[in-house]
This record gives C-alpha cells, sequence and structure tokens, in this order.
C-alpha cells in the first residue's frame, strides 16, 4: 500500500460513503487519480466492493515520543576520547513516531498522541504526518517547549554505542491531558505506549483505558514506569535489559530467560516479547513459551527494528491470530525494516510482510 493508497484507505474506513469525488477534493488530486487508487486498493484486497465495504482494523491510537533523530556515523573504528571521521545523518524519529509510520505503512489507521514544540522539527513533523495519514489533530502543540532531539553515536556498523535523548517535552504530557482523550482511547481498536511520557500518564491511560494496552519500554530507567500497572497491559515488546526491570531477575540463560517471561506473566502481562541481542525474539503467553528466530539475514541497520516489530505484532493481533503468527509477523516486519539505513523501510507493506512470515493475511 502506497502512502496515498493508505491515505485515501484512513478516509473510507472512516466514512465507507464517502464519494470518490469528496476523496479527491480532500487529497488534493483528479477523481480519476482518485478512482485509480480505490481500484488499486480492491485488487490488494483492502476494498471488497461498492459501498467500500473494508477488509482492514479500525484505528489505533500510539501515545508516545515524536522528534528528531541526529546521529554520527564513523567510516571506520570509533576512536575513543577523540574525534572519528564520518558523517552525520538525521531523520524523524520519536518511537512513537516510528510505530505509527509503520503501522501505516501496513495499512492501519493510526492517531499519535504527542507533544512537539513550535520550531522547524515540529513542522518537519507535521507535514510527514499529514503525508502519511498519521493524525495528530490530539497531540499537544507548545511553545513551551522544544521538539525532541535524539542524539546518537554510532560505530561503523551502525549499532548504537552511546545516546541522549532529550524528551523534557513530553512532561507537558500530563494525567490530566490524557484523561480529556479518554473517549477517543475506548473506541480505538487498542492503545499503544511508549514509555517516554510521565508515570503518572501511563498510570491514568492504563487505569480508565478500555481498549487492549500496548506497550514498549525505551530505556531501562523508564521501563520502571511500568511496574505498577502490570496487571492492565496486554501486551509487552522489550529488550533483555527492560525484561530483566518488569521481572525484577537477571537473565544471563535460557532458563534465567524463560523465568524472567513467567514472572511478567505472573504480574499480568497476557502477552510478551523480549527481542534478544542476536535477533531471535522470546515469545511467551499463558499457553507456550518459544523462540522465534530472525526472519531475514540481509541487516544494513538495527535501528528501528523494535519499532517494526511492535508494527507486526499488532498487525497480527488485529487480525485475531495466535502468539506464533504474531510472532512471524513482528520479526518479518523488523528484518524488512533493518535492510536499509533508515530507521523506517518504506518498502514495509502487509504482502511483503505476509510473504516473508510465510502467513496468510
Amino acid at each position: 500500500m502506497t502512502n496515498r493508497e493508505a491515505q485515501i484507505f484512513q478516509w473510507i474506513m472512516e466514512n465507507p460513503m464517502i464519494s470518490q469525488e469528496e476523496l479527491a477534493a480532500k487529497a488534493g488530486i483528479a477523481r480519476s487519480s482518485a478512482a485509480v487508487h480505490i481500484s488499486n486498493l480492491m485488487k490488494k484486497g483492502y476494498i471488497l466492493g461498492k459501498g467500500y465495504v473494508t477488509n482492514g482494523p479500525d484505528y489505533c491510537v500510539v501515545i508516545g515520543s515524536a522528534g528528531i533523530d541526529i546521529g554520527g556515523m564513523p567510516h571506520e573504528a570509533l576512536v575513543e576520547g577523540g574525534t572519528s571521521e564520518g558523517r552525520a545523518v538525521w531523520s524523524l524519529g520519536g518511537v512513537g513516531r516510528n510505530i505509527a509510520h509503520n503501522l501505516r505503512l501496513l495499512g492501519i489507521g493510526t492517531k499519535l498522541i504527542t507533544a512537539i514544540g513550535n520550531d522547524t522539527y515540529a513542522r518537519r513533523i507535521i507535514e510527514s504526518c499529514e503525508e502519511l495519514g498519521i493524525e495528530l489533530a490530539d497531540s499537544l502543540k507548545t511553545a513551551k517547549a522544544d521538539t525532541s532531539v535524539y542524539l546518537y553515536i554510532a560505530d561503523e556498523q551502525g549499532n548504537r554505542k552511546c545516546a541522549v535523548s532529550d524528551t523534557r517535552i513530553y512532561e507537558n504530557l500530563t494525567a490530566n491531558f490524557v484523561t480529556a482523550k479518554m473517549e477517543l482511547l475506548n473506541k480505538a481498536r487498542m492503545v499503544i505506549l511508549d514509555t517516554n511520557i510521565p508515570e503518572e500518564t501511563i498510570a491514568q491511560v492504563c487505569a480508565r483505558c478500555r481498549a487492549p494496552i500496548f506497550a514498549l519500554p525505551v530505556s531501562v530507567r523508564s521501563a520502571e514506569r511500568l511496574l505498577e500497572v502490570l496487571d492492565k497491559i496486554n501486551v509487552v515488546v522489550c529488550h533483555k535489559a527492560e525484561a530483566e526491570v518488569l521481572s525484577g531477575i537477571r537473565i544471563h540463560d535460557k532458563d534465567t530467560l524463560e523465568r524472567a517471561a513467567d514472572i511478567i506473566m505472573e504480574k499480568g502481562i497476557k502477552n510478551v516479547f523480549i527481542l534478544a541481542e542476536k535477533g531471535g525474539a522470546y515469545c511467551a503467553c499463558y499457553d507456550e513459551q518459544f523462540m522465534q528466530g530472525r526472519i531475514g539475514a540481509d541487516q544494513v541497520n538495527p535501528r528501528g527494528a523494535e519499532d517494526a516489530f511492535m508494527a507486526g505484532v499488532i498487525l497480527g493481533y488485529m487480525k485475531h491470530m495466535g502468539i506464533r503468527q504474531m510472532a512471524k509477523l513482528g520479526q518479518a516486519a523488523s528484518g524488512i525494516a533493518m535492510e536499509v539505513e533508515e530507521t523506517i523501510n518504506t518498502q514495509l507493506c502487509v504482502p511483503a510482510v505476509a510473504e516473508r512470515a510465510k502467513v496468510e493475511l
């Protein structure tokens, strides 16, 4: 699904009786062009017939970060304590925004609740979300803080060695702010949290939201914000270090990995996905536990792999699939994400993920 098709598909899902003329006006294109996009959506199976009966999920809400990633990558091994020749790159980032971007590539209607400033970075985020069909209407726009920046240094293979994340703007995403959005959250198919937002905000969402809640802890420190609400979370995707925080034990082998997953589930989470260092994912629910290996061999850039993994898991969940199929879709999406230098691989789409995962969608 192209970005334009995803945008038109979202409008059709919101109003199945919308006319081609109305779609063309909203998109700023000719009616004949709108008809071509609709025909393509029908061929790809997203629209089943006249009246725009859709074959896809309703919207989900992502609450989390959206900012700018600025990175430095050396041509050769890093010079510790000195200057390394290399290149500087920037891209749109933020875990919440990245997940939302991946979801739109998979044709899933997405509303993003984040906080952005009144600056150049914010304008770039807004323009990109408009192009992708990510709805920002419920986000906070403030001139009192700067848009978030994530500054990192990578090694010559692209692996992050150190980073500084300026997330002060998210202090404005208060519990009172999200309380005013509760009707929107309760009507969503699911709500996805990244833990850059304040602990009291996470607690308020978990206490009052009736939709299934997915969580992606973005760091060891912020993972602690989930400890009091684990019984309210349906799915968690995390790395080993965050799993150690959630479980309270050290993970150093297969037995402790299994025990950590058990403990996290004992605290109330129904589905646990722990991303391993070598690319596998340890997956657990009440019925079974297993290691799902990597799907795909080419790895150009590991950044953004976990965001794509979460999007694949969400796709499977919205299709009412079991944990094994969700894990395969997650690993397939993650593998596609890692094949390009950018954090987001725009070639991600439902047919590509389904084919790679060998899962029928």
